[in-house]
């Protein structure tokens, strides 16, 4: 009997579905196992946090300021899950009379974003448990997935793409290696990288099939719209990052000087716009794969607008 020879265009979501089947975890049993979140540990690491940068606070209060912005850093992907679940849901549409192994890699690609979904709906909770009343996470997912979704999928594929792939870097070369963040929160981050790690392959899948059909016009304008949510991505940042240098600053057992405070202030939003957009620029392989279909006036056009964000 002849082997049936699998297409080749098939091949990468054979790949990716195989290593959707080895990574599945379950969020009971496999990751929260009945733990809370210890608050003598650090939830994110000096190294996405910044914290470490603010000399004048203490080792306290520094721990402190990693587990205001884990806590930010937790809501936002699950505000971010929202939209990216909704697109692949839709790209899926694509696959229905064709492609079938594709269309499995998709659907397992939506029931692991609904998972996420609820582990940082959990973290959540369990934040709030040890944490000072006050907090507040301010944009709201179903708004944010409305305006994201508006633009072209070309734009939200390629900051869907940016998104996974900043979260493996952020894993690889901060997470993993600091043993002194909470366990609790180190593993939810462990398993959401390896699923997270397939993901990133499908959202290059996609976006190149996509772009593939577009026009050079058409091209410069989903280059607008990437650029309009990216500029959205940061006024989401400017907002929580106010919001949670405030909350930060009122549980302070001591009045920060106003100079203390500014620099707070500035740190955070510092932070988080390494944490959402210049680690993806400068630790991945996103910009190989975005200036590389844009070609060159485009890859310009693009670098200057991120320019004061870096």
């Amino acid at each position: 009997m002849n082997a049936v020879i699998q297409p080749q265009n098939t091949t990468p979501y054979v790949r990716a579905v195989a290593a959707s089947k080895r990574a599945r975890w379950e969020l009971d049993h496999d990751v929260l196992r009945g733990r809370s979140l210890e608050q003598a540990h650090k939830y994110l690491p000096d190294g996405l946090s910044l914290s470490h940068t603010m000399d004048f606070l203490s080792a306290g209060e520094q721990r402190f300021m990693s587990q205001v912005q884990g806590r930010s850093y937790a809501n936002m992907f699950g505000l971010v899950e929202r939209f990216i679940n909704a697109k692949v849901l839709e790209l899926s549409r694509h696959h229905f009379f064709g492609d079938q192994v594709a269309l499995e890699a998709l659907v397992r690609f939506s029931d692991e974003e609904l998972k996420h979904q609820e582990l940082f709906r959990r973290m959540e909770q369990l934040a709030a448990q040890g944490m000072p009343e006050g907090y507040r996470f301010l944009p709201d997912p179903n708004d944010v997935a409305r305006v994201v979704l508006a633009k072209s999928s070309w734009s939200v594929l390629a900051l869907t793409c940016h998104i996974e792939l900043f979260t493996l870097a952020h894993y690889k070369r901060s997470i993993e290696p600091d043993a002194s963040l909470s366990p609790l929160f180190k593993d939810v981050l462990m398993f959401h990288w390896k699923e997270e790690s397939q993901h990133a392959v499908l959202d290059e899948l996609e976006w190149r099939r996509l772009d593939s059909a577009l026009s050079a016009d058409e091209r410069s304008k989903a280059v607008d719209d990437l650029l309009a949510l990216v500029a959205a991505v940061d006024g989401i940042l400017q907002l929580q990052a106010a919001a949670d240098a405030g909350y930060f600053a009122e549980q302070l057992t001591r009045r920060l000087s106003a100079v203390e405070l500014a620099s707070v202030q500035v740190t955070f939003l510092r932070a988080y716009r390494y944490q959402y957009i210049g680690s993806g620029i400068e630790h991945t392989r996103f910009p190989e794969i975005l200036f590389g279909l844009v070609g060159d006036v485009e890859s310009a056009r693009i670098q200057a607008a991120l320019g004061p964000l870096l």
